[in-house]
């Protein structure tokens, strides 16, 4: 089983670096490794020429934007499986592919989630919260559940199928897609109960209040787009977690 990782860059000096040692690190055997870069103008072209031999495919060049490029990154990757890391996260440990890879040939699965950690942006041993998934149960997202993006890995087969990010969504995409994947179309998915990224906090939907506003109406919007009727409580309970992570 061939994995692709994509890191999306823009001006990702500052994080970029442990992000890349996370991925060329890896014990597992048969990775790919995709960086698809907005065209930035510090440091950061440096820091990927500086592991080029150790990544399969670069491409640097103005795009329109987070979503348009992850997508970029899906058409160019040839692996079995696809998974994303933003150039801010990093995974915990050197065997977090190895492990992604046995759990899904064990259950036979489409798609794998795990858990998270937010970690200070400054002192990345610091923990600040957790994100523990928890078994998978298809009214989970009516309860206002999702897994964390950075920790799902799906086959690319089910990109081919079921599409692509919406990229008419700014911070939603994410769960629109995941939305799409496992409440819609239901594929196979398996819960691997360990912790495999670092996510440092200030992502764009949790910058400030007003950002959580428009995820909130983004997320409604996801279903809308996928003609499902959301529950009173997703309506609800999501807004509500995601405020009260904010604090």
């Amino acid at each position: 089983m061939k994995i692709s990782i994509i890191t999306v860059t823009y001006n990702s000096a500052q994080t970029l670096e442990n992000t890349i040692q996370s991925v060329v690190t890896q014990n597992y055997p048969n990775v790919e490794y995709i960086i698809v870069d907005g065209n930035s103008s510090d440091g950061t072209l440096s820091i990927i020429k500086k592991y080029q031999s150790k990544i399969s495919k670069i491409v640097s060049e103005k795009d329109e934007g987070l979503y348009y490029a992850i997508n970029k990154g899906i058409q160019l990757a040839t692996g079995d499986v696809l998974g994303v890391l933003h150039a801010d996260d990093f995974y915990t440990n050197t065997e977090v592919l190895s492990d992604v890879a046995n759990a899904l040939n064990q259950a036979k699965a489409q798609a794998l989630y795990a858990n998270l950690y937010y970690v200070d942006k400054e002192d990345t041993s610091k923990i600040v919260r957790t994100w523990k998934s928890g078994a998978y149960k298809s009214n989970h997202f009516l309860w206002g559940w999702m897994p964390p993006h950075p920790t799902f890995f799906v086959k690319k087969e089910c990109y081919e199928k079921y599409g692509l990010f919406n990229t008419n969504l700014r911070s939603a995409a994410d769960y629109e897609l995941m939305l799409r994947f496992l409440y819609k179309h239901q594929i196979r998915v398996v819960y691997l109960p360990e912790f495999i990224v670092k996510m440092r906090v200030g992502g764009q939907s949790n910058a400030s209040m007003k950002n959580r506003v428009k995820a909130n109406n983004e997320d409604r919007l996801a279903w809308k787009i996928n003609n499902i009727k959301p529950y009173f409580f997703t309506l609800v309970l999501k807004p509500l977690r995601k405020i009260i992570q904010f604090f």
